[in-house]
């Protein structure tokens, strides 16, 4: 089993150009539609978890999803899985390309993945919004962080934590009137 993790993080680290989220939609299709490892719902919890944990989204995906299938053992070895191609890369990278950083092919080869990375991005956060519920107060409250991110600057972090907390006052303050 660990060898499969490992191999499953590694393709996935290897093959997706665009960092942590443009990973997320193929993490998923790797481990919640063709393997099977773990539910849907719980990978969408797994995302929102690594959203807000500290390190890259992909990274914490996999020590997560690794934990869950098999204990430190599973989050080590998905963690290596992800992070040790693009270590492999960097490497090759400062070694062989830095000589070349310059030629016309490499810098136009460069510019055309830039789209491919948007796409990937755009498909991670399409399949995550259409998997979560959305209605009109959590779409609302999407358009308004991205605005108060986009135009002030207030940190990320302070957002996530007004968003926490926002939520434990809506949940708790609709429970109570249910209840009531």
């Amino acid at each position: 089993m660990l060898l499969d993790m490992f191999k499953t993080f590694f393709k996935i680290g290897a093959f997706t150009i665009g960092g942590g989220y443009a990973m997320i939609p193929i993490i998923q299709e790797e481990i919640v539609d063709k393997k099977g490892w773990i539910k849907e719902e719980d990978f969408l919890d797994v995302v929102a978890v690594s959203q807000g944990s500290p390190g890259p989204v992909a990274v914490n995906v996999s020590i997560f999803v690794g934990y869950k299938l098999n204990g430190l053992k599973g989050a080590l070895t998905c963690m290596l899985g992800t992070v040790l191609p693009s270590f492999l890369i960097i490497l090759l990278i400062a070694t062989v390309f830095f000589q070349y950083r310059n030629h016309p092919v490499i810098a136009k080869m460069f510019m055309g993945i830039r789209p491919a990375v948007v796409a990937l991005i755009a498909s991670a956060v399409y399949k995550m919004a259409k998997r979560s519920n959305l209605n009109t107060i959590k779409i609302l409250v999407g358009i308004a962080t991205v605005l108060i991110i986009v135009f002030t600057d207030i940190s990320p972090v302070y957002l996530i934590i007004i968003g926490g907390l926002f939520a434990i006052i809506y949940n708790n303050s609709k429970k109570k009137i249910e209840e009531g």
